[in-house]
């Protein structure tokens, strides 16, 4: 029996309307540019209208415990919406990273005790796993967990943690006698010490994150953190393609529109072939990439743990990453030189887009890395 064909329902379409038109006005360019200075790189009263009036921050959590209890092709359609504005929000970092670890943990006690507030957007939350050594793997993990008296003590630097300087709850991982564990640490907590990163994308941070005898509380089994993480980094992985798409589409859109407006030589560049063909190109990377992307979060939608869809997940959620990252870079870059000697400006939107594109390469790992999760997953 055939499957039957992906389409989004009419009220995801309306999602997508909505969030498109509140993030019109919340997110214009102007706006991105200011808050990339600010020290937070975010608005507080954007974040409050997402979480509380949009509803958008608890998309996936359960309805008894604050959220919409809605699919992940729900979050994906936020954040290729998202990518489109450049928002500056901690939205992948909270509603993607910090919830599905919680959600995926199966820790009761502290699904309940964290995941109401994050859903009422009181509480940013991030997830601390990779170190200064670049890895994006279990093997990177170095961080090591303690016990001490009743509780944890947690020792070690994490880097690259996305929008660890703000957070107020990082779910750290870190490796004690039973192997890698996830651990609850207040943003507040003694021994706890962020520093920002600078970054290419200033629309998206970065922190460093030292832990010097940090008290911390256990999430989920000892010793059973990696496969809670590694989950984890497929959902990533299906959102930051879906926010790509979403970008290399506006990137598309406004070469378009340049090669409409600037005449040379008496005529639109529109028209000269060299011209038509690399946006004829880029047409192709943005629709491969919204295919790649859609049908990951299709996957994720329906992922439960330890089914074959899980399977199916990790391997579409590497496809997506490698693919959406490239196609991303080439259509900014193309945007680039569609624009010529303007879109290399501070001044012009499109180094902001290239600059996201570059930086989203390399998230959670680059696209070669995922390459080799793929042929991990199919045992080639």
């Amino acid at each position: 029996m055939a499957e039957k064909p992906f389409a989004f329902t009419e009220e995801q379409r309306e999602l997508r309307r909505t969030v498109r038109a509140f993030l019109e006005q919340a997110a214009p360019e102007p706006e991105v540019r200011r808050l990339m200075e600010t020290p937070e790189g975010y608005d507080p009263a954007v974040w409050a209208q997402l979480a509380g009036e949009l509803d958008l921050v608890g998309l996936v959590i359960p309805e008894e415990l604050g959220g919409a209890g809605a699919t992940f092709v729900e979050v994906a359609i936020v954040a290729e919406e998202m990518g489109r504005r450049l928002l500056c929000a901690p939205y992948l970092s909270t509603a993607v990273l910090a919830v599905g670890t919680l959600l995926r943990s199966g820790d009761a006690g502290a699904q309940k005790a964290w995941l109401p507030g994050i859903a009422a957007g009181e509480t940013i939350a991030t997830l601390a796993f990779a170190e200064e050594n670049g890895r994006w793997d279990v093997s990177g993990i170095t961080a090591v967990a303690a016990r001490s008296g009743d509780g944890w003590t947690l020792t070690g630097t994490k880097s690259y943690v996305l929008d660890g300087h703000t957070a107020d709850l990082l779910l750290v991982a870190a490796r004690g006698a039973a192997g890698v564990s996830l651990f609850a640490v207040p943003g507040d907590a003694p021994g706890l010490t962020r520093l920002p990163l600078a970054t290419l994308d200033q629309t998206r941070r970065l922190a460093r994150v030292e832990l010097a005898g940090v008290p911390a509380t256990l999430v989920g089994e000892d010793g059973a953190g990696w496969p809670v993480i590694e989950h984890v980094l497929n959902l990533a992985a299906v959102a930051l393609a879906a926010e790509q798409a979403g970008g290399a589409e506006v990137a598309l859109d406004m070469a378009v529109q340049y090669a409409k407006d600037r005449v040379q030589f008496g005529r639109q560049i529109g028209s000269f072939q060299a011209v038509k063909h690399r946006c004829a190109d880029m047409l192709l990377e943005v629709e491969s990439a919204r295919s790649a992307a859609y049908y990951a979060a299709w996957c994720a939608a329906g992922t439960t743990a330890g089914d074959e869809s899980a399977d199916e997940l990790a391997k579409i959620a590497a496809v997506a990453k490698a693919y959406c990252s490239e196609a991303y870079t080439q259509v900014a870059a193309d945007n680039i030189q569609v624009h010529g000697g303007i879109g290399f400006t501070w001044e012009h939107s499109a180094h902001l887009y290239f600059r996201r594109a570059k930086s989203d390469e390399l998230l959670f790992g680059d696209p070669a890395a995922w390459r080799d999760r793929l042929a991990t997953s199919i045992g080639v």
